[in-house]
């Protein structure tokens, strides 16, 4: 058979028997030629040469041969084929978390860049001071980013087709999110600086530390849906950051900073401007929030 023809039947043939080693050769080439990533799994040496070629090299660890091992790129220890199944499911899930950390750490990133480039433009002051800056990015952007890494694998992990080789990370879609997600972070921030801005700047520059601290944190949740719950978790992202601004607004920034270690005692964030009343009149709760935010305060203001 021509290499042509085995390339034709490799489309609709599911079962080769009888083949010699260089027939899984070229088995091995039909199904590369048509754009396939080709796993092979072997224990003898004749398997060797297939294992090698193929992108994906299976061997045996209990009846395989020290020559198939050394070419294979997996060694089963169990020699079990489910075992295969597994390290899939494993592979998909790492490769999840990493694509979830590296999207939360753009979007929110992406977000201060936007909160200080639009405040420059319009001529405001600068909404955020260079030790928020550090706090943020020291708190709420490295720990979350750690924990998404550790996130189980999704229910229908298995259920889904192979990713292209050839597609990279920046792929279009995850653009959009990561762009639509910053943009949500830094309008919500720059709003809570122009209605700070009516009292002081360093009552905008409070609530904008503190905006951006909290749309971190509630962010983290829209980023471990996945697709298949965007519209639902973005619902839920909005409700849960305005109800979470308003109980953070009016907690003192310093004294949450010295629960975190990063500053001393007697030191200053430079944002521990007591907001009184409440700005968000349009927030659901917002009086039952403001007292929640000045009793943890008083209560951690007596510890300290």
């Amino acid at each position: 058979m021509s290499s042509e023809d085995l390339r034709e039947a490799a489309a609709t043939t599911s079962v080769f028997a009888r083949v010699a080693p260089e027939h899984k050769v070229r088995i091995v080439e039909a199904y590369q030629q048509r754009g396939n990533i080709v796993a092979m799994t072997g224990d003898g040496v004749n398997d060797a040469p297939a294992l090698k070629l193929a992108d994906i090299g299976v061997a045996m660890g209990i009846t395989g041969t020290d020559v198939s091992k050394e070419a294979a790129d997996v060694v089963l220890a169990d020699d079990n084929f489910a075992t295969i199944v597994s390290a899939v499911s494993e592979g998909r899930r790492i490769y999840d978390n990493l694509m979830k950390s590296i999207q939360f750490m753009l979007s929110t990133n992406f977000g201060e860049i936007m909160v200080l480039f639009v405040a420059v433009i319009v001529g405001h002051s600068a909404p955020l001071l260079p030790i928020h800056i550090l706090w943020i990015n020291l708190v709420t952007d490295s720990l979350p980013a750690l924990a998404l890494s550790f996130d189980p694998a999704e229910r229908d992990i298995m259920r889904r087709g192979p990713i292209n080789s050839k597609q990279g990370i920046m792929t279009r879609g995850f653009a959009l999110r990561t762009l639509l997600q910053g943009a949500l972070v830094a309008t919500a921030s720059l709003l809570a600086y122009n209605i700070g801005a009516h009292t002081s700047v360093e009552a905008a520059q409070t609530m904008t530390f503190a905006t951006v601290a909290f749309s971190q944190m509630t962010l983290i949740f829209s980023i471990r849906s996945g697709m298949h719950a965007a519209v639902r978790t973005l619902c839920q992202w909005v409700l849960v950051g305005c109800h979470s601004l308003c109980a953070g607004a009016y907690a003192r920034s310093d004294v949450a900073a010295r629960l975190a270690g990063s500053i001393p005692r007697g030191g200053s964030l430079g944002c521990s401007v007591a907001l009184g009343g409440c700005p968000f009149a349009g927030c659901v709760d917002c009086e039952r929030d403001y007292q929640i935010g000045r009793a943890i305060d008083e209560k951690v203001a007596r510890k300290i």
